[in-house]
Parts: structure tokens; sequence; C-alpha cells
């Protein structure tokens, strides 16, 4: 997948969609940040993987649980649509703080595939996160 393809609305909507999901970790808020799921998707994030919402909800609860405070910058690499089916690739800069006062910066990258549902919403089927770089 090279650059960004298809309808310029659905891009702008994966975009906000993965723009959602950042929020939602600056805010804690596992109910939105769910939301970007859809009932029958797969994440895997370093060695950790989980099958459907709920499962990845409780994984994401588990993994922020570890940590005081998440922040979460993206920049979009590609989206190409294929009617209700897209691919997306982005970069993440990631600002953790871990409960004993200590920081790192986490660079990587999430490939993704994303399908519009019933309701017109476009959310992650897959999600595949790769760490690119760790600072302490």
């Amino acid at each position: 997948m090279k650059g960004f393809s298809g309808p310029i609305e659905d891009r702008i909507a994966i975009r906000e969609r993965i723009e959602s999901y950042n929020d939602a970790v600056f805010r804690r808020d596992a109910d939105d940040w769910a939301e970007c799921w859809a009932e029958d998707a797969e994440w895997q994030v370093g060695d950790n993987a989980a099958s459907g919402r709920a499962a990845i909800r409780e994984l994401w609860l588990k993994l922020m649980g570890g940590l005081d405070a998440a922040a979460m910058y993206v920049n979009h690499g590609a989206v190409a649509v294929d009617g209700d089916r897209a691919d997306a690739r982005c970069y993440m800069l990631e600002l953790l703080k871990r409960p004993d006062g200590s920081q790192v910066i986490v660079s990587g990258r999430y490939d993704d595939k994303l399908r519009r549902d019933g309701d017109g919403q476009w959310r992650f089927v897959t999600r595949s996160y790769t760490v690119l770089q760790v600072k302490p």
C-alpha cells in the first residue's frame, strides 16, 4: 500500500477514527477506545494479542494499568479505501509515564484493516503494532 486512494470522505472518516483512538488513550476512556473496534476485531501489540472487542478492551485496560499516563501522537502514512474495506498505515509517537515516575518514548507503526460497519462507522478489524524504537 502506497499513499492515499479512494473517496476522500472515507479517507477523512478513517483518519478521524485513528485520531479518536488516540484521543481516548489520552483521556484513558476505555469505552470510547473500545468503540473504535469492530465486534470481531483482532489486535496484536508486541507479544500480546486479543480477539473480539471485549477481549481487546480487557487487554487495553491491563496494558494501561501499568502506566500513570500515556500520550499518543499520530502521523498518517497511507489510507487505501476499497468499498466498505480499507487498509491504513500510521506512525505513532508515544510518551509513557510509569508509576515509578520514569518515562519512556516509543515510536511505532500500526498496520490496520478497517471496515465500514452496518451503522456506517469505520472500525478496526485488525490492528497490528510494531515497535520501531524505544528511548528510556
